[in-house]
């Protein structure tokens, strides 16, 4: 009986037939691809550099994406969470490394990066201590902060930025629509495998619908250079200066509480009995690693995506060597530079359409999250309803904080982190008042019983 139990493969653990794992693979890279290329061509674009500089770190974001995607995959000595991860540049790094960057010089930025990484670990054993103030309560709000925070994310890739002479063209909406529309068709009238790849089938008919209507980017389409080779140290030897790595190093808090949300919430969808105190460390160490080798090679933080938690939930596949074989695609991506090139010629528009599709999904994970929570008892109705309107005060105002201190401006203005850190606080409160109040009325129990 003993033996047969261990015979038991879990989901997370199941190794699917190549096809099925190039498929799925593909389906996550696709699906996430727009990120590094958004954030390396942010970075060239406001720092000005060369065109060849550009490549090479839009190559080396990809094999750094790739191999931490892998490690988080794998898993190895601590390191890796063994779950199905996909790594990505965050948002908030990227514009942090910028603004380093544009205030010192890029070698400060990327010794920032380095530091940063470093700090990761420093930190890591103090707040260990602190995970047990994330119950569903407050993961399910987490991963709806998370779920409005993306989907706005998305909405500006099909839209635009406010005031651009395209903002809004009804070309890129319907484009985006109608990816919706077929991912929506797909799901609703293919069966079993093609099924779960709906949400890719969805944005490969957008993109055919692209090509159809003039907007698919043939400009960027060529076949050299053929390979692309990261360098290391692409801005020379880094230098290390604390005061300008603050900023970095306060994301590197944030980017730890959303990183205990995501492996939390990524465990249940895989049905895996996880150990906080084991398995959201082996996360964080990952992301840890992997920003430090990014930070060799010029990236910014490189951190566990939590988009591709709406990807596993759509599909229902749970395999982690589903999206190790992203991380191949991904390395392959770095190598190969047309197929990158290919990758970037997608419209943004089709991107943001799927990514509104796959991200709003996290949002019903957290929904289901705090369904199991009572929310008609005091305590948690606040913890939820004032999370909630921390979080989405950023999200929704933009720049609200723009006239604090640019450290702290960059931790309040983040929404998911704060929603998340107000929901422990909150939730701590109330449960430290709440056991305070139990013995209290016991107490005075005792007195009536025995006047009786």
């Amino acid at each position: 009986m003993s033996q047969a139990h261990k015979d038991v493969i879990e989901p997370v653990d199941e190794k699917l037939p190549l096809r099925t794992l190039l498929a799925f693979g593909l389906q996550h890279v696709l699906v996430m691809a727009a990120s590094p290329i958004a954030s390396v061509f942010l970075m060239a674009t406001a720092l000005d550099f060369s065109p060849d500089l550009t490549i090479n770190l839009l190559s080396a974001t990809f094999i750094i994406c790739g191999l931490g995607t892998l490690l988080q995959s794998i898993g190895w000595r601590g390191f890796g969470a063994r779950l199905p991860f996909i790594m990505l540049p965050g948002g908030a790094p990227i514009v942090l490394f910028i603004l380093i960057a544009q205030q010192t010089d890029v070698a400060t930025a990327t010794g920032a990066v380095i530091l940063t990484a470093l700090f990761y670990f420093l930190v890591l054993p103090v707040f260990r201590r602190f995970l047990r103030l994330f119950p569903s309560v407050v993961v399910g709000t987490m991963l709806l902060l998370v779920a409005i925070n993306l989907v706005k994310i998305s909405g500006f890739l099909i839209v635009g930025k406010t005031g651009s002479e395209n903002y809004a063209d009804p070309l890129n909406l319907m484009l985006a629509f109608a990816t919706i529309g077929f991912t929506v068709l797909f799901a609703r009238v293919l069966k079993g495998m093609m099924n779960q790849l709906a949400i890719l089938l969805g944005l490969l008919g957008g993109t055919l619908m692209a090509v159809l209507f003039g907007a698919f980017h043939f400009e960027h389409l060529s076949l050299f250079p053929l390979f692309s080779l990261p360098t290391l140290l692409p801005f020379g030897m880094p230098k290390f200066d604390l005061v300008a790595s603050l900023p970095l190093m306060i994301f590197c808090i944030i980017s730890m509480v959303e990183a205990t949300g995501q492996t939390l919430a990524i465990g249940e969808v895989v049905d895996k009995k996880l150990d906080p105190q084991v398995d959201v460390a082996r996360t964080i160490r990952g992301d840890a690693a992997v920003s430090l080798l990014g930070g060799l090679f010029g990236t910014s933080l490189i951190i566990t995506s939590g988009e591709n938690i709406g990807v596993v939930r759509a599909t229902g596949i749970r395999s982690r060597y589903v999206t190790l074989m992203s991380g191949l695609l991904l390395t392959l991506f770095a190598l190969l530079a047309p197929l990158a090139r290919v990758i970037h010629a997608v419209p943004e528009a089709v991107i943001g359409g799927t990514g509104m599709v796959v991200f709003a999904i996290v949002g019903t994970m957290g929904i289901d999250m705090l369904r199991r929570v009572d929310l008609r008892q005091h305590g948690n109705m606040y913890v939820v309803s004032v999370a909630l309107t921390v979080g989405l005060f950023p999200i929704l105002v933009p720049g609200v904080y723009s006239q604090f201190p640019s450290g702290l401006a960059s931790l309040l203005g983040n929404g998911v982190a704060m929603g998340a850190i107000t929901a422990a606080l909150m939730n701590a409160l109330f449960q430290y008042k709440s056991k305070q109040a139990a013995p209290a009325a016991e107490g005075e129990e005792a007195p009536r019983l025995q006047g009786h």
